[in-house]
């Protein structure tokens, strides 16, 4: 698969599901959707789409809906929602002209929100609040990415061959965590804790995780001084590890 495919696969699974977490401890986002009753459709030619559903202040985003959607922003190649991504291009709404201020006030300061998120600095993160919102949304990122990686990307899909049969989980010692495992031809991912995960990358605090996740500390020497513990299947962490230096490539 060709690398806007990639690309844009990564922003529609791996970065928009975010927006669960940004409305869960982000009291700015929280307070903003607080009334929010909508389904917005992201749909991308050739490529994929995604709800995000807003009800009781929450958010769900999902790649299946109950419901019909109120609001359907369309892209008319992956190469086309990846420059919105960049700021550098706008959807194309096949519903809900109707609702032009929730597309052009509203909803822009939510995406504003979770891009303050994503995109740590040194002032940033001196927030411990801020620190703990952009390691939970990291790790996310990287397990959801993970798994596009391991069905699209070239390095990806020979991993995917040495890791059948796997369920690998990361996590922060009694904070986040999240999972992925094989599903027949795919694989799932899961927030939370695994019941019974086969591999662990665990990581001593949640300062740690974001050192590690955002590329600030050395894996070798993270796991030699025992501030990242692996457990169980090791192969397959070995296995991934290549695949999850390559989000990068996609997402910076």
């Amino acid at each position: 698969m060709d690398y806007e495919f990639i690309k844009s696969r990564l922003h529609l699974y791996a970065v928009l599901q975010n927006i669960e977490d940004l409305v869960q401890y982000d009291d700015v986002a929280k307070n903003l959707i607080k009334d929010w009753n909508i389904i917005v459709k992201f749909s991308v030619r050739k490529a994929g789409s995604v709800y995000l559903i807003f009800e009781n202040g929450k958010c769900t985003v999902r790649e299946l809906s109950p419901k019909k959607p109120d609001v359907i922003l369309f892209f008319t190649s992956p190469a086309h929602l990846n420059k919105m991504f960049d700021g550098k291009a706008n959807p194309i709404p096949l519903k809900g002209i109707t609702k032009l201020g929730f597309l052009t006030k509203k909803f822009p300061k939510l995406t504003e929100r979770l891009e303050y998120y994503l995109k740590p600095d040194e002032q940033k993160l001196k927030d411990k609040n801020y620190v703990t919102i952009n390691t939970v949304m990291t790790l996310n990122t990287a397990l959801y990415a993970l798994k596009e990686l391991l069905l699209f990307d070239p390095i990806g899909e020979h991993a995917a061959k040495k890791v059948k049969g796997s369920m690998v989980m990361m996590n922060v010692n009694k904070g986040p965590a999240a999972y992925i495992e094989q599903k027949g031809n795919t694989f799932e991912v899961h927030k939370g804790y695994a019941q019974q995960p086969l591999a662990v990358l665990e990581f001593t605090s949640i300062k740690i995780a974001n050192d590690f996740l955002n590329g600030k500390m050395d894996a070798f020497s993270a796991i030699a001084s025992g501030a990242v513990a692996t457990k169980g299947h090791i192969e397959w962490l070995d296995a991934v590890s290549p695949v999850l230096d390559r989000v990068a490539l996609y997402l910076s």
